[in-house]
């Protein structure tokens, strides 16, 4: 396999010619940087990435959707066809997924070479809740491009366990599919990644579409109360650990959440912030923003987005001191700690309901789980954002398998 794995390498690297872009400075974005925040792209999508490439920003971010949309265009079709050359002896079923990694390798180095900053890739969501393929295939990137690639490992309990492997073997992780600062707290005491991210646009959408209140308020308290968690705990770690604000939804969180430790801004938002703020940028890492929760969402939990409990610490730190062997030992921990509705047990019939309502559950299909302290809307959100990459995944699949079969 090592003979394959360099044969993958050397494939990768071949006629890699992408033309650099340095980018004009620009005071916007120093003034911006200047509160302590790194500023991140969030695309695939090179052309548009060029056009708000600014030398203040210092990494793009990639995941499976994105990949997804840049695959289904064809632009890698004939990669693909040439890939499955390189990996022939395998079983299709493996084939498949190899030349899946080599897709997120090659763009992951296309953006490096380009922009010369640092990428975060994403592994195949077959891996979730695998600790020893996460290791494989995060240890592979990481030997192919160590000097700019980022890993990112999802929200999982293996994912926990393999990204804290990850990190002890010295590969940079980026943990991915959070929603609340108690999970970074978890999070950052237990596998202490280089990163821990907030996805605060969805968390308006599920009180939104929810009718649970009108969404204003809620992400940026969850990124507010994350940060201050994150940076305490942080210091206690050997190495440090930064907060995503990721994947912005309006521009205005540019300057409501300034001073975060790091933006990921798609390229449509850092385009309308650039235009319409003033560029006079203070940190607001201590504000303590009103969220507007209706009557019915009195009892849905929102407030687990940005409170953290005693349970919750005392997880965390027991994670700390002695992390498990395997994901189903540390959910029983989690459960043993009362954090049940952490790492929920649940149903065939309820995965299938995540899968099918999409990247914003449906609340009302949960209000009893919640209430009985079963299951959580930051865990809701987590499990269907994984969902929803595992559905771009299998079309970024299927697409590779109607190329080489």
């Amino acid at each position: 396999m090592a003979d394959l794995n360099t044969r993958i390498s050397d494939f990768l690297w071949a006629n890699l010619n992408e033309k650099h872009v340095n980018g004009k400075k620009d005071a916007f974005w120093q003034s911006l940087r200047d509160t302590g925040t790194e500023l991140w792209l969030d695309t695939g999508d090179i052309e548009e990435a060029e056009a708000n490439w600014s030398p203040e920003m210092s990494a793009l971010t990639t995941n499976n959707t994105l990949l997804n949309n840049e695959i289904q265009k064809g632009i890698y079709d004939i990669f693909i066809s040439e890939a499955r050359h390189i990996v022939h002896e395998l079983p299709l079923e493996t084939k498949v997924k190899e030349i899946s990694f080599m897709l997120n390798a090659r763009h992951g180095l296309r953006l490096a070479s380009k922009f010369g900053g640092f990428v975060s890739v994403e592994l195949h969501t077959d891996t979730a809740h695998d600790i020893k393929a996460i290791e494989y295939y995060g240890k592979r990137y990481h030997e192919i491009c160590p000097d700019q690639f980022i890993i990112k490992v999802p929200y999982t309990a293996e994912g926990l366990i393999g990204a804290r492997r990850l990190k002890e073997a010295g590969v940079r992780i980026n943990f991915t599919l959070e929603f609340s600062a108690r999970q970074n707290v978890i999070v950052t005491r237990a596998a202490q990644p280089d990163y821990v991210n907030i996805f605060l646009g969805r968390i308006g959408a599920l009180m939104m579409d929810n009718k649970l209140g009108d969404g204003s308020g809620a992400g940026e308290m969850a990124v507010i109360s994350s940060q201050n968690w994150v940076t305490a705990f942080s210091a206690q770690n050997q190495s440090q650990t930064k907060l995503i604000a990721a994947s912005l939804r309006h521009y205005n969180q540019l300057d409501l959440l300034a001073g975060t430790d790091v933006f990921t801004m798609p390229p449509k938002i850092a385009a309308a912030g650039r235009q319409s703020l003033s560029g006079k940028f203070t940190s607001r890492t201590h504000e303590n923003y009103d969220v507007s929760i209706y009557p019915s969402g009195k009892d849905a939990g929102i407030e687990k987005f940005w409170e953290v409990d005693d349970k919750v610490l005392s997880l965390a730190q027991r994670l700390n001191q002695q992390l498990p062997l395997t994901g189903p030992e540390l959910v029983h921990i989690a459960h043993e700690e009362g954090c049940e509705d952490m790492f929920p047990s649940l149903t065939k019939e309820e995965k299938a309901t995540i899968s099918s309502d999409g990247k914003i559950p449906v609340f009302s299909k949960w209000q009893q789980k919640i209430m009985s302290g079963k299951i959580a809307p930051d865990t809701l959100l987590t499990l269907a954002g994984l969902a929803s990459f595992t559905a771009d995944q299998a079309m970024l699949d299927q697409r590779i398998l109607n190329i080489i079969d």
